[in-house]
């Protein structure tokens, strides 16, 4: 067994590098394939173990959280973009709009589907957030890639980027009302407030804001060339960077995905056309690969070994309402009246890609209190995810090569309007 699992562990790293390359103009995504895999493997090696992750939580939580850490500095890293309110208006519209109205919206689909108000409140809560791992075919290039940050992408990784860990309070409040159970909100809103939202979310933004700025000064400034590391192209400091973010984050009750997100980004901003933040990016996303290799097989297994067990027509239609109702009109309706044009909202709101963030979450909170049917809570999540990844994973070329080649055959007439003279 030992032999079997080091050959297969070579073949998805080898897959892992090739894939991307093998795939680029095809309607298929590495996900997609690995999923498929994993599903296979798991369905013909019956000595193979468990791969259900409600049996082992631990192994689901820390898998999951590490893909979700490694995944959100490389989005960091990549954006070009500098923080501003108008620079960003897209995203905080995303995030200010969006998200609450989809949380509402799944939360009313899971109070429809009996799982009770803590229930409801945790499907609404886990599934709020976009991934930064599965949505690589929608999301910016390379850093300094100015043909691959257009508003769509640029949008769907700024967005994924920040609403994973925008989704933490609204866990903690599905946690506190499944513990609370009969108890009035007044025994759990005020320390939810208190703690939840706003001590954890400045602890986040600040402690991200801090070690990045020291960290991009060592990078770049240090007084001693033993220190610049910016001048050794040493890459593998980039995980450096996301275990401190989130590592000293967490360790003082903050939310650890927010400082590493924020982290990424006040290290880009420094040196801004500097070719070390291209080594960081790469590095982070060969590391991103690999894990999400493994937690995408495993997946895969799960689906095959009794995650679905027991799913009904009704909670199909719940997800795919999810998928194709919820997260589109969501979308339109926050992304209404901004700088976007037709096109772009339409991408934007429709590739609102679920995946290894939600697992995550899922984990954590029921670690934390008892829900009902936790089953089918994770039957759940896992159709979202499994369906996202098949969904997204088919469309995400097409339409972005339809969106590249719209906006190039647009753009010289743009250039000629500006060029007539008045």
């Amino acid at each position: 067994m030992g032999a079997l699992i080091y050959a297969a562990a070579g073949v998805a790293t080898l897959g892992a590098a090739l894939l991307p390359r093998v795939l680029g103009r095809v309607p298929v995504s590495m996900p997609m394939v690995f999923l498929f895999a994993g599903a296979l493997a798991f369905a013909v090696i019956p000595a193979l173990p468990d791969p259900v992750p409600a049996e082992h939580p631990e192994v689901a939580l820390h898998l999951t959280e590490l893909c979700v850490i490694v995944s959100l500095m490389g989005a960091g890293l990549a954006l070009d973009r500098l923080v501003g309110w108008r620079r960003w208006s897209t995203t905080w519209r995303l995030l200010g709009i969006t998200m609450p109205l989809s949380m509402i919206g799944v939360g009313l689909l899971g109070w429809g589907l009996g799982l009770g108000v803590a229930g409801a409140a945790l499907l609404a809560a886990v599934v709020a957030p976009t991934d930064p791992v599965l949505a690589t075919e929608v999301q910016v290039g390379e850093p300094a890639d100015e043909s691959g940050e257009d508003e769509a992408r640029f949008a769907l990784t700024s967005e994924a980027g920040l609403n994973d860990g925008l989704a933490f309070p609204f866990t903690y409040a599905a946690v506190a009302i499944a513990a609370a159970s009969a108890a009035a909100p007044a025994a759990w809103v005020p320390h939810w407030l208190g703690v939840d939202v706003a001590w954890r979310l400045a602890a986040g933004v600040a402690l991200g804001l801090g070690i990045g700025w020291a960290l991009r000064k060592m990078f770049f400034s240090a007084p001693s060339e033993t220190f610049r590391l910016a001048e050794h192209a040493e890459g593998f400091v980039a995980l450096a960077a996301t275990f401190l973010a989130y590592g000293i984050t967490e360790l003082v009750n903050g939310y650890g995905f927010v400082a590493v997100f924020v982290c990424a980004c006040t290290i880009r901003a420094a040196e801004h056309s500097h070719g070390y933040h291209k080594v960081l990016h790469q590095y982070v996303e060969q590391v991103e690969r690999m894990v999400t290799v493994l937690v995408i097989f495993l997946l895969g297994g799960a689906a095959v070994s009794g995650l679905f067990a027991g799913t009904t027509w009704l909670e199909v239609g719940a997800v795919a309402a999810v998928l194709l109702v919820v997260r589109p009109v969501a979308g339109l309706i926050g992304l209404a009246g901004g700088k976007t044009g037709p096109r772009e909202r339409a991408v934007i709101a429709f590739f609102g890609v679920r995946g290894v963030g939600s697992l995550f979450y899922l984990a954590y909170a029921l670690g934390e209190a008892e829900f009902t049917d936790p089953d089918r809570l994770w039957r759940l999540v896992g159709l979202v995810v499994v369906g996202s990844i098949l969904l997204h994973g088919v469309t995400a070329t097409p339409v972005m090569r339809f969106l590249d080649r719209k906006r190039e055959r647009e753009a010289p007439n743009d250039e000629a309007v500006e060029r007539t003279p008045v």
